[in-house]
């Protein structure tokens, strides 16, 4: 079976549905399909450093990656994704459905323009529609009636998680199959012998509560000699934030984007994950990849977070309170029995809820249905 994915944003900024949409395609490969994803790419340079101040990987794409153009900065939802736009993206996209010929298309976000829209408006294969994002989607109060005719097109609808649904539901009312986002699971963690060290991994946006945890950091610094690591964040956005913050720059790291196997190493070598943010999110994707390393996680207690963890595998603290933050983490790194419980009850969470083994072979049972 030949499945084409379909990716609203650009492969060069990381981001929750570009890495699920690599990790899909990793899957359905070891399942006997043939994949492709058309997404956006940005490649090097000047041009590219002016529309993007983010940090992210600039190289050549993988072969299996139909790049169909630049993207653009847009808000939207609380965040701030890198949106392809460019009308030319359409007659590439028309090209690649042409030439391609794919048995199945998948679209991640199938409302966002200009490659989701394009593709329901150009394809003859079944279409299936995951959606992600959580929230109002204001968005969509014009989105709807510029294009949501289109829905219609979608063959099988999709959500992440309960809350993706009701997010969906509001503007598209419909039926919607819920497959959760699944995470790489390493073969092998302990929770044990770790350094002595936190990780934060997100993009440097308000929601994402960065400024929390370094409003937070010099007391939790104090109290157990940790290091932390910064991973995802634009580096110069970190700085400029910490200065504004007067964050002592001690026993910081701030690591930018990191491939997937780096990712998984810093969050290896990890005592825990911290999640401090604010609220909009519809699936606590990184908490799960923090679980899955048997890495606990102390996470603020919002409606996306609290869907995916359990009492045993996280610590949760109000939203935005810096003292509440502290605390929990200083308590959980001081309790190394407690931390290394938590380590094994999370991963044993991930295995059998979020492993794409599983997720994989339910997705290939939803393609089969429609293209027989």
């Amino acid at each position: 079976m030949k499945v084409g994915i379909v990716v609203p944003y650009s492969w060069s900024f990381w981001g929750g549905v570009v890495e699920h949409a690599e990790l899909q395609a990793d899957a359905l490969r070891r399942l006997g399909c043939e994949v492709k994803t058309i997404m956006g790419n940005d490649p090097p340079g000047q041009f590219t450093r002016v529309l993007h101040p983010r940090h992210g990987r600039h190289g050549t794409p993988p072969a299996d990656v139909i790049a169909i153009g630049r993207s653009v900065i847009v808000p939207a939802n609380g965040t701030l994704p890198n949106i392809i736009l460019s009308p030319r993206s359409v007659f590439r996209i028309k090209d690649a459905l042409r030439r391609e010929r794919f048995d199945v298309v998948h679209l991640h976000e199938p409302m966002t323009p200009t490659p989701c829209i394009a593709t329901l408006a150009l394809c003859t294969a079944p279409m299936v529609g995951t959606f992600h994002a959580n929230g109002d989607l204001g968005w969509m109060h014009f989105g709807k009636r510029l294009w949501g005719f289109l829905a219609e097109r979608l063959d099988q609808r999709i959500a992440v998680s309960e809350r993706a649904r009701a997010s969906a539901e509001r503007w598209l009312p419909g039926d919607y199959e819920i497959v959760p986002n699944g995470v790489l699971i390493p073969p092998r963690a302990e929770p044990s012998g770790r350094e002595n060290r936190l990780v934060f991994a997100g993009r440097h946006e308000a929601r994402k509560g960065l400024h929390v945890l370094l409003q937070a950091w010099p007391e939790i610094r104090e109290r157990t000699g940790a290091t932390l690591s910064i991973c995802g964040a634009d580096p110069l956005a970190v700085r400029l934030l910490m200065t504004r913050l007067r964050t002592p720059e001690e026993g910081i790291e701030v690591l930018g984007f990191l491939h997937q196997d780096d990712f998984t190493q810093q969050l290896l070598r990890a005592k825990a994950l911290i999640a401090p943010s604010l609220g909009g999110e519809s699936f606590g994707i990184v908490l799960i990849r923090a679980m899955a390393c048997a890495t606990p996680v102390v996470a603020s207690d919002i409606p996306g977070y609290r869907d995916v963890v359990t009492s045993v595998t996280a610590v949760s603290f109000p939203p935005g309170d810096v003292h509440a933050l502290s605390a929990a983490a200083a308590d959980l790194l001081a309790d190394e029995p407690r931390r290394q419980g938590m380590g094994l009850a999370g991963r044993e969470l991930a295995q059998g809820r979020y492993s794409w083994p599983a997720i994989g072979t339910r997705l290939v049972e939803i393609y089969g249905s429609l293209a027989a």
